[in-house]
């Protein structure tokens, strides 16, 4: 399927819908790290562990820290994004994004970019008008966010590690949404 037909649905998960998408969104995370993601675990890593993991992204859901974004296409869910509201006395207006991971089955027909629309949209209605992110130096990634008119910071040398243990770098980014 091309970017010309793919059609698209990006919508924010409640703490009940995040819970009954673990599976899918524990599929993505490991297909991502198989795929040398550098987003926090390592090659050793197993299915409990990213399900363990997107079981306290519900739980942070619920709570209202953490808005959590699913995208779909008639396969399924193929990609995710999180919204982490800052809620720090001091940062009322900030939000960070993080775990912006595609499928590789999906990946290149534009739902990274159509995740990245839709948390900017969702950071306007909460108030929120200085967003920021983290990388891999290396990643595709770095291209997308560049193209859709965030500000690079610099990178951190060794911030990370790739999921076989290498040395990884980190970019970091930043886009006002005044």
């Amino acid at each position: 399927m091309n970017a010309t037909t793919l059609t698209v649905a990006v919508e924010a998960l409640d703490a009940e819908a995040a819970t009954a998408a673990i599976p899918a969104l524990a599929e993505i995370l490991r297909d991502c790290v198989a795929n040398g993601a550098s987003v926090g675990f390592m090659n050793w890593n197993t299915l409990a562990d990213y399900e363990r993991f997107w079981r306290d992204v519900a739980a942070s859901v619920a709570d209202g820290q953490v808005i959590l974004l699913a995208a779909r296409t008639a396969d399924g869910l193929v990609g995710t994004a999180q919204l982490h509201l800052i809620g720090k006395p001091n940062q009322p207006h900030r939000a960070e994004i993080a775990k912006v991971l595609v499928h590789s089955r999906a990946r290149r027909q534009g739902i990274g970019e159509a995740l990245m629309r839709a948390a900017e949209a969702i950071a306007r209605e909460k108030g929120r008008d200085l967003l920021v992110l983290d990388t891999d130096e290396h990643g595709a990634a770095r291209r997308l966010y560049n193209r859709l008119g965030w500000t690079e910071v610099g990178t951190i040398p060794r911030y990370a590690l790739m999921p076989d243990g290498a040395d990884c770098g980190s970019t970091f980014f930043y886009k006002e949404l005044r």
